[in-house]
């Protein structure tokens, strides 16, 4: 996985200020690198194909060196190749890293962020650019801060479902494809691909914008996905879970998402159903079971009859 630096100034709305030549050079690395011993002259563990950031300290360290070891550390990063400079906001670029850019086409970017809020920002979307990918066919839906993945065989009713969910005022990730990456062990996230974003496709309908029916709040670009709910056609002679103690998983990457299987019949209102499922995913990352609590206390009236009994004999 790899993304451009042009692709990075256009998502950041970075200024060029030299070096754009070399905007269609690759990304490849998702960490971050903030220079400060190398410009100390020491280039042993310089990780050059990395994002290098310069902020407040950076450069007031860089001002204090004479001219000629700026001139020579500077061409010693440059050298090194690395994806591009970014410098944050209240910073001003030296002249030096203006030349070496235009000379090693290697752009130099200005941000309107500070340091930190760069750093973290940058890093979390590199994470998620250049992080391993899967899709999933399926629907995302984010309801009340727990992202739920709508699956079931095609026509079964999955986007019939979201848009009921987007008109509670519940929001739209993706419909149909939703494509997946594992921001770190035991958080999944899922968005969907460029041309499918914002758009649901209804059978008998067509194609539907939700941003332009139900205004902006409706649609939302990625979310973590803490649920998957199965949509299934009703069996008579199957025997489906009534307490909720059968926790299935399912397992993306190094992670396993909790699975609940919703059997669907006319009769039954299945964005209530699924509503519920959240809810109850929610109170379950909060601590607390349900259906747990629900069988502990059977279990304890059960121990109180008994022991009325004993003491009845």
């Amino acid at each position: 996985m790899a993304i451009t630096v042009a692709q990075l100034v256009e998502d950041f709305g970075f200024s060029v200020h030299s070096g754009k030549k070399g905007l269609p050079t690759e990304i490849s690395n998702s960490q971050l690198t903030r220079p400060g011993i190398e410009l100390a002259g020491l280039f042993d563990f310089f990780e050059h194909d990395r994002v290098q950031i310069f902020g407040s300290k950076e450069v007031t360290f860089f001002n204090r060196l004479d001219e000629e070891d700026q001139e020579i550390r500077v061409d010693m990063l440059f050298r090194k190749s690395p994806p591009t400079f970014i410098f944050s906001k209240h910073i001003d670029i030296p002249d030096v890293f203006l030349r070496k850019g235009d000379e090693y086409a290697i752009p130099v970017l200005k941000s309107q962020l500070r340091t930190s809020e760069l750093f973290s920002s940058l890093y979390q979307y590199l994470l998620g650019k250049l992080a391993p990918r899967k899709s999933v066919h399926g629907t995302l839906v984010d309801i009340n801060g727990v992202g739920v993945i709508i699956r079931g065989k095609s026509g079964i009713g999955k986007s019939e479902v979201a848009l009921e969910l987007v008109r509670r005022g519940h929001q739209l990730v993706a419909d149909d494809r939703v494509d997946i990456f594992e921001r770190e062990v035991g958080h999944i996230v899922g968005e969907a691909p460029d041309l499918l974003k914002e758009h649901l496709e209804i059978r008998g309908i067509g194609i539907v914008n939700v941003v332009r029916l139900f205004g902006a709040s409706a649609y939302r670009r990625n979310k973590e996905v803490m649920l998957i709910v199965e949509l299934v056609a009703w069996q008579e002679d199957t025997d489906y879970d009534r307490l909720g103690l059968d926790q299935r998983t399912e397992r993306f990457f190094d992670t396993e998402i909790p699975l609940v299987e919703i059997p669907i019949t006319a009769a039954r209102s299945v964005p209530s159903l699924v509503e519920v499922a959240a809810m109850n995913t929610r109170l379950r990352h909060l601590g607390t079971d349900m259906a747990k609590d629900f069988t502990l206390a059977v279990s304890h009236e059960i121990e109180r009859k008994a022991k009325n009994k004993k003491k009845a004999k």
